[in-house]
């Protein structure tokens, strides 16, 4: 899953969120060096990421890709899954999904000193594009595979996937729809476990 996903899954905590939304630029047990909360989501993010990684309708969704793009197949349908997730926002919450994006932005700005470099550097794109409603649309979701292949060197032109996406969207959807189910349910008890490990109870 990417950006839109890990942060939903954070169960509206805002230590909780930046964990997860910047665990990928904190490696192996750095992440000790971070407030409890964030190190409960850096750890939490990892979950997502080994369970998705391994989960079967999810891997029927990338290998769809694989033959094409090989390795960026997992990159784009983490893509794909959010866009799906941002389309369908009003079945997941009662926030505009334009008011949730506001929020976190704001939330990042507010805890800037804590993030880390690579996440500060990418902070005033994500705001400026939007990132996060972006991937509501087609067009938004081009550009952000657009963008992606630029910051991969245009190894495998990920934009073409967009091709693959319509051929088999309806299929996708379904797909997501089953997986994503099961992946919030997870989550809830990852996280569950994780409060009690690393002492961090509800606010």
């Amino acid at each position: 899953m990417n950006y839109l996903a890990h942060i939903y899954l954070s169960d509206e905590d805002d230590h909780i969120k930046i964990g997860n939304f910047m665990a990928d630029a904190v490696k192996g047990n750095h992440y000790d060096q971070y407030s409890v909360g964030i190190q409960v989501g850096i750890k939490l993010h990892r979950f997502i990421d080994s369970f998705t990684d391994s989960h079967p309708v999810y891997r029927q969704s990338k290998h769809r890709l694989h033959e094409k793009y090989g390795h960026y197949a997992g990159v784009i349908m983490d893509i794909i899954y959010d866009h799906f997730l941002a389309k369908n926002w009003s079945q997941f919450s009662t926030i505009e999904l334009e008011d949730y994006a506001d929020n976190f932005y704001n939330l990042l700005q507010t805890n800037y000193e804590i993030l880390t470099e690579k996440t500060q550097n990418s902070l005033p794109y994500m705001i400026d594009n939007n990132w996060l409603v972006s991937y509501k649309s087609l067009a938004g979701l081009e550009l952000i595979l657009f963008q992606m292949d630029y910051r991969t060197h245009n190894r495998v032109n990920m934009p073409n996937a967009m091709e693959d996406l319509k051929k088999y969207y309806v299929e996708i959807e379904n797909e997501f729809f089953i997986f994503f189910n099961e992946l919030q349910e997870k989550s809830k008890l990852e996280l569950e476990k994780l409060r009690i490990e690393f002492s961090y109870p509800k606010n």
